[in-house]
């Protein structure tokens, strides 16, 4: 069986098993322009869109009692597919489940717009102005047009190729040890 890339699992067992592809996942980044505009602050949101089979992704998606995860049972994360330094880099978006280590959903993604997002989400935190209590960045998913879940997140690993933390790109909150 030839395997696709653009599946989320490249395993065949898992791609029976989870059904997923990233294709199926359109993402939408706002709030990060303010950034470079030198205007007031606002927390980064990005909007993951889903657009398949919708059974799938409910399952990843919520607990054994059938409940949407909360934020804290999830971590994001980014891997770059070449290097950091490289302007055309792409990677794959990451959210798993924090609990089992089970992939919700992969999505491809530039590394300049991920890195971007970050950088907004780290001056976000930063601003002495803004209460980040609820979080530095927001995540929407919706299902098919419909929102499933709001997280407010502190949090966004980036790894290199190699699977390597890299700490200075990545947004990990003070006090947090990984």
């Amino acid at each position: 069986m030839r395997v696709n890339e653009r599946y989320v699992h490249t395993h065949p067992s898992q791609i029976k098993k989870y059904g997923m592809r990233r294709d199926y996942f359109e993402l939408d980044v706002t709030d990060v322009a303010w950034v470079d505009n030198d205007t007031d602050p606002r927390e980064p949101q990005v909007r993951i869109d889903f657009d398949g089979p919708t059974d799938v992704l409910e399952s990843q998606l919520t607990d054994p009692n059938g409940e949407y995860l909360d934020a804290d049972e999830t971590d994001v994360a980014f891997r770059l597919q070449g290097s950091v330094d490289d302007p055309d880099t792409s990677g794959v978006v990451s959210v798993t489940n924090r609990i089992t280590g089970d992939f919700i959903l992969e999505l491809n993604e530039s590394a300049d717009s991920v890195l971007s997002f970050i950088r907004a989400a780290r001056e976000y935190g930063h601003d002495a102005s803004v209460d980040t209590e609820g979080g530095r960045y927001r995540v929407e998913l919706y299902i098919e047009g419909t929102e499933a879940v709001v997280y407010h997140k502190e949090t966004f690993l980036v790894y290199d190729a190699d699977g390597k933390l890299l700490r200075s790109h990545s947004l990990i909150p003070s006090g947090v040890e990984l």
